[in-house]
Formats: structure tokens, sequence, C-alpha cells
């Protein structure tokens, strides 16, 4: 489990890194203001970028179980993590109810 935590970490901090170059490139690529030798050495070092750079590479996990199936994609935490945070009040403006 500890294992997959620090993967995980370390993946998304590269991906993080690597997001802002690759935007920048792209947006250096379609910009027709631009030479074309600058655009082309955009598009040399867009291609040669790794593959895992890009956010579509992460896959949505629980940022504290890891879990893939019950994962919550607007709080980023799963279902059962979820719940305790609102059971205990960490989450503001949010209780659990009962009928």
């Amino acid at each position: 489990m500890k294992k997959l935590i620090t993967k995980d970490k370390k993946t998304r901090k590269t991906i993080k890194h690597l997001e802002l170059d690759h935007f920048i490139l792209k947006q250096i690529l379609t910009n027709s203001n631009f030479l074309k030798t600058t655009r082309w050495n955009a598009l040399f070092k867009l291609t040669n970028t790794p593959n895992k750079s890009s956010r579509t590479f992460i896959s949505n996990r629980c940022t504290e179980t890891i879990n893939k199936k019950r994962f919550n994609k607007f709080t980023n935490f799963s279902r059962i993590v979820f719940l305790k945070l609102a059971k205990s009040g960490y989450i503001s403006g949010l209780r659990k109810s009962s009928w």
C-alpha cells in the first residue's frame, strides 16, 4: 500500500511539472505570430516529451486510501473517507442527515 501511495504521488508531481511545459509548447505551436523556426522547434520538443507526461495517464484514486472503485470526482476522496470527514466536521457546510 505504501508503495502505491508513493508511486502515485511521484507520478502526479512529474505530470504537474511537465504539464506546464506541454501547454506552453502547444500555444507556441498554434500561434501564427511566431517565426516558423520557433514553431518548428516547439513541435520538435513536443514530440520528444515523454509519453507519460499527459494528465490522462493519471488514474483517479482516493488520496488517502488509493481506492479506484468508490472514487468521488468532486472531492478526490473515496466514499468511506468522505463520510468520515463529514461526520467529524472537517468539511464545512456538510452534515450527515438521518431520517
